[in-house]
């Protein structure tokens, strides 16, 4: 016969032999606990991973009339902080309006352009390289294959700084930015060895093949394309 005590039910016989009412009703007092504890981690647990999903800070659940706007969120978070990528996109936008007729010269200035400058700092000595890196251009295939063909257009812009004894310096366009940094009446100054700057042009093409050809599993004959270099002395 079934023992009720506070709206739960259990069968005498699972309980022990001198078990009594009051002692079956504790155990399932005990039992609810134990099971509404592990419903609440359960449920915590989930809203953790929703909230890191959302990016909704306090891990809590919205409720409808809650008004939750992610990219909003997003940028209170950062503040409108600009990385190092937007300025210098900024600041090539201000060069496109302040100097109109160098943009229209682009087109047709030759590919490997050289140049030098002085150097921003006394001890700095180096050479600064600006490569296309093809990649397979989806709107153009080859006619027997008709795999995409590898192009300048669909690739992307790659800036080297290398020191004079042929190791990389950074990558970093923020900090190569304020070596190469001219106006347009910066002085020209070339002063390295013609065949130390080809052996620094070598080294580069080899350090891009390397390290972004290879990834990208580029066919035989695709290389680097040299768009302009120049000397920091």
């Amino acid at each position: 016969m079934p023992t009720s005590s506070s709206g739960c039910w259990t069968p005498i016989r699972i309980c022990a032999p001198d078990a009594s009412p009051s002692c079956i009703g504790t155990s399932c007092r005990r039992t609810n606990w134990e099971t509404l504890l592990h419903l609440y981690n359960r449920v915590n647990k989930k809203t953790l991973v929703i909230s890191k999903a959302f990016g909704i800070e306090g891990r809590k659940l919205l409720h409808p009339e809650d008004d939750f706007d992610p990219v909003k969120e997003i940028n209170e978070q950062f503040g409108g902080a600009q990385t190092a990528a937007e300025r210098l996109a900024l600041e090539y936008e201000r060069l496109v309006q302040q100097h109109p007729e160098l943009v229209k010269r682009l087109p047709d200035e030759p590919l490997k352009t050289f140049s030098g400058k002085a150097a921003p700092h006394p001890d700095t000595k180096a050479v600064f390289f600006c490569f296309r890196i093809p990649r397979p251009d989806p709107g153009r295939r080859d006619q027997r294959s008709g795999e995409p063909l590898w192009t300048e257009a669909a690739g992307d812009t790659v800036w080297l700084l290398f020191g004079l004894d042929g190791n990389p310096l950074t990558a970093e366009p923020a900090s190569i930015a304020d070596v190469v940094r001219c106006a347009p009446d910066t002085a020209r100054r070339c002063t390295f060895d013609r065949a130390v700057l080809s052996e620094l042009r070598k080294k580069a093409e080899v350090h891009l093949a390397k390290t972004h050809l290879r990834a990208l599993q580029a066919p035989v004959g695709v290389a680097p394309v040299l768009k302009c270099w120049m000397e920091i002395n």
